[in-house]
């Protein structure tokens, strides 16, 4: 057995965003991959594993880039990761409807002397455009093994293994192209690079030659990193007295010169490799943007296709939702009878299935809004959003990739913070930053679902939520326009939007994006909201009273006796007056004594002092200290309810959450209403917190972030509550 059957190849793949790099990391990988942080960064990291004819691959997903220039956190990772982790192979992915534009990335990683396999991805696309490429003689011009594949259908996956292992071989039978930049800027070069190698600390980091140019590109990351090496300021200060030669004898900017020299050689090589079918003809995806991203029409199509996924979300997500939750009062019952009136049933009836429970029922709901969103995202759609967007978000002082991120906050505003990358301007960044929480992630749907379940009929449950998310884009767009306006004032900064051609999404990449998030949510309930179920337990929980029965827990027992011997009386109906006028007082006591031991309780202290506060927007004890928790998740509303409302119930174990929230009648649609509003503005969640710091490397925007949400919250609220009250409305 040779050292590749017993080691693992490193992989890592670069392309350009929307060039199907995700599609081969999901067909090489499949399942085994796992997603995290680049080291020191809030870059998302993703890498898998995968085996092939007795050979262990470890695949990298490098952040998609355009170029490797130090313009981007994601340009600099993928630099740093192959200069510094040198992969065994780079597998360069090329969208072959676009092949000039993406060869410029290609290109760079050429220039690093790095092992590189082109992928030549959606090769069906090009010639649908009518588009035809020798692959072949495209590999014998570069010098590099070219495979044509299409990631959507899983064609070419394994030639490209196949090719990847032949190269870690050392299979190399070409000679590499390289750039020719033209004679001035050669001779500039060529004497830097006789600099470099004459520095052992450099010559053994970088390429010479790629760092020479780099230098003439005045990238200043690399020539922060050049001067810190030793005897670096000499060369950096030659690479300065180059670009003044270069810009004096060609009258540009040398990154220009060389920019223009690459865009030559790339366009001559396609010349060279590319040739097109005389048939002038419209792709599919052309035709359908002429409907779509209509200047008129695309606007009303995007908001009908967002209420259309909310509106499946609560509808088809309704009998599975109500499946989990009978089963978890089913547990409850059991487990209830099985541990009797004890603390520790008390802790796993009331505590963990009432509070975990309560998230997990909403399962198949955050199942069916990912899958909506994962095949708009994948078909293209979602570009076409921010291009139809762009003209609004400009009347606001952004631009229509700004809307990017915060479609992504519907999933969760994690990650849509950390997208916010893709802004080359600071303030249009800072600004996104700041107004991507006002959207309705995923963990506020729960709380939705659960009020909107209890307190509007089906026929406008779907109404009512698709009404909480177009309040966070208004309450959003109004925010970017006041923070532009008064905080970041100054000029767009102008970009061109990338359409990628639509596409019809793979089972393989919807399935695996839905077991992502379902895997997250899950994992978030077994962790976070159950610890904090169980201290939210505790806090209700205690003090107890341990000086006997007192008055009201007499009338209840009696209560209860009086409808024991009524029930088993066969001559007293149990329709009887009687019996129905028991029943309500024994509710009524239940009620009392639930609200008692609430108000003495750590939990009800605690929700007491901060109640006057919410008094003007329509929130008793109980929905005072539903919120409290909502800063660390917003999931944990509906666990914090779920335990309020069990506590203390007798009949808690067989009725649903929202049954019991529904007989409260302190609860009425207009608070409801309200709770929801209050759950979409409030502060973003710890983790969207400590995202904001380390994107802004600051705590004033954090800070910042918590203080504007929270009083937006409260007074979009106590207008909607009052302005409710005032006209009868819900009450």
């Amino acid at each position: 057995m040779n050292r590749y059957q017993e080691e693992c190849i490193t992989l890592a793949l670069a392309g350009n965003p929307n060039s199907g790099k995700t599609s081969i990391f999901n067909n090489l990988t499949g399942a085994k991959q796992h997603v995290g942080n680049w080291p020191g960064v809030t870059v998302e990291k993703k890498e898998g594993t995968f085996s092939r004819d007795g050979h262990n691959f470890r695949v990298v997903d490098l952040p998609g880039t355009y170029s490797l220039t130090a313009y981007s956190m994601d340009e600099v990772i993928a630099r740093d990761f192959i200069m510094s982790e040198k992969p065994d192979v780079v597998v360069s992915i090329l969208d072959a409807s676009n092949l000039e534009r993406n060869l410029y990335l290609a290109v760079q990683i050429l220039e690093l002397n790095a092992n590189i396999v082109i992928a030549l991805n959606m090769i069906d696309t090009a010639e649908t455009m009518g588009i035809k490429i020798d692959a072949q003689y495209l590999s014998e011009l570069l010098g590099v093994p070219v495979v044509a594949t299409v990631a959507s259908r899983n064609n070419g996956m394994d030639r490209l293994v196949a090719t990847v292992l032949d190269t870690t071989r050392g299979v190399r039978d070409k000679k590499r192209i390289q750039v020719y930049y033209g004679k001035e800027t050669e001779k500039e070069i060529e004497r830097l690079v006789g600099k470099i190698e004459n520095n052992a600390e450099l010559k053994e980091r970088y390429v010479p030659r790629w760092l020479a140019i780099k230098l003439i590109e005045n990238d200043s990351n690399i020539i922060e990193n050049v001067r810190a090496a030793k005897n670096g300021n000499d060369i950096a200060d030659d690479a300065e007295f180059a670009r003044g030669n270069i810009r004096s004898t060609l009258g540009e900017d040398p990154e220009i010169v060389i920019a223009d020299m690459r865009y030559g050689f790339i366009s001559g090589l396609c010349r060279e490799v590319v040739s097109r079918t005389n048939i002038d003809r419209r792709t599919a995806s052309d035709r359908a943007d002429a409907v779509l991203a209509n200047r008129v029409l695309g606007f009303p199509i995007f908001l009908g296709l967002m209420w259309l996924t909310f509106q499946l979300t609560f509808t088809i997500g309704t009998p599975p939702m109500e499946w989990l939750g009978a089963l978890f009062n089913w547990m409850s019952v059991i487990l209830s009878q099985a541990l009797g009136d004890t603390l520790l049933s008390s802790l796993i009836v009331d505590g963990v299935i009432g509070g975990v429970g309560g998230v997990v029922s909403f399962l198949p709901n955050i199942l069916l809004l990912f899958l909506g969103i994962s095949l708009l995202e994948d078909s293209g759609y979602m570009a076409r959003a921010a291009f139809i967007m762009d003209r609004i978000m400009h009347r606001i002082g952004l631009h229509g990739k700004s809307f990017i991120p915060m479609v992504i906050g519907f999933g969760c505003n994690v990650p849509a913070i950390m997208a916010t990358r893709t802004l080359d301007n600071p303030k249009d960044r800072l600004i996104t930053i700041l107004i991507t929480p006002l959207m309705s992630c995923g963990a506020r749907l729960p709380v939705y679902i659960l009020l909107t379940g209890a307190f509007f009929s089906p026929a406008v449950s779907g109404h009512i939520i698709f009404s909480l998310y177009l309040i966070g884009i208004l309450m959003a767009v109004i925010m970017a326009k006041v923070f532009r306006r008064f905080l970041f004032q100054g000029e767009l900064t102008p970009f061109v939007m990338e359409l990628p051609p639509y596409r019809i999404p793979t089972l393989k990449s919807v399935l695996l994006h839905i077991w992502e998030r379902a895997w997250m949510y899950v994992k978030k309930a077994g962790t976070i909201i159950l610890a904090i179920s169980v201290i939210v337990w505790f806090l209700m929980t205690f003090p107890r009273n341990f000086d006997g029965k007192n008055e009201l827990q007499v009338k209840i027992e009696s209560t209860h006796a009086q409808i024991a011997a009524m029930t088993g009386n066969s001559e007293t109906p149990a329709a009887s007056p009687e019996f129905t006028e028991l029943q309500t007082r024994l509710e009524q006591l239940e009620g009392r004594m639930a609200r008692e031991s609430l108000e003495k309780s750590f939990a009800g202290k605690i929700g007491s002092f901060i109640e006057p506060a919410f008094r003007p927007i329509g929130f008793d004890l109980k929905a005072t200290i539903s919120i409290i928790p909502a800063f660390l998740a917003k999931e944990l509303v509906v666990s914090t309810l779920g335990t309020v409302y069990s506590i203390g119930d007798a009949d808690a174990k067989s009725k649903t959450l929202r049954e019991r929230i529904r007989k409260d009648p302190n609860f009425n649609p207009l608070t409801a209403y309200v709770l929801m509003l209050f759950t979409l503005l409030t502060v973003p969640c710890v983790a969207t917190i400590g995202i904001i710091k380390k994107e802004t490397n600051s705590w004033i925007w954090p800070a910042f972030s918590v203080a504007y949400q929270s009083t937006l919250a409260w007074t979009v609220c106590f207008i909607v509550y009052q302005t409710g009250r005032l006209l009868g409305i819900g009450i």
